[in-house]
């Protein structure tokens, strides 16, 4: 069980999750990042509206790698060539680690 402290946009508060405390930092991470990215475009001031529409962002990274996920596995399933599957399968490594990063 990891514990994480949280200090973005104003607020701060602590957290207990299931996942371990490198885990729990690495995402933080990845989501001040997306903040920032909103700060710095400056259309939005708001911190409610800069925390909506990162996480609508995230969501949408997220619905797309399901939407590729499926795609794969509907392509092994059809037992499509090994460059088609290799061809998906890198792309998802390369989204992962954009995300890890």
């Amino acid at each position: 069980m990891g514990n994480l402290q949280i200090d973005i946009l104003g607020t701060s508060f602590a957290i207990k999750a299931n996942e371990d405390s490198e885990y729990l930092n690495k995402l933080l991470g990845y989501y001040k990042r997306i903040v920032n990215q909103l700060e710095e475009s400056g259309s939005l001031h708001s911190p409610l509206q800069i925390s909506i529409l990162t996480g609508i962002m995230l969501c949408d990274e997220l619905y797309k790698e399901k939407g590729r996920k499926v795609k794969f596995q509907t392509a092994l399933e059809k037992n499509s060539t090994d460059e088609e599957a290799d061809k998906i399968t890198k792309s998802l490594i390369d989204k992962i680690d954009q995300v890890l990063k």
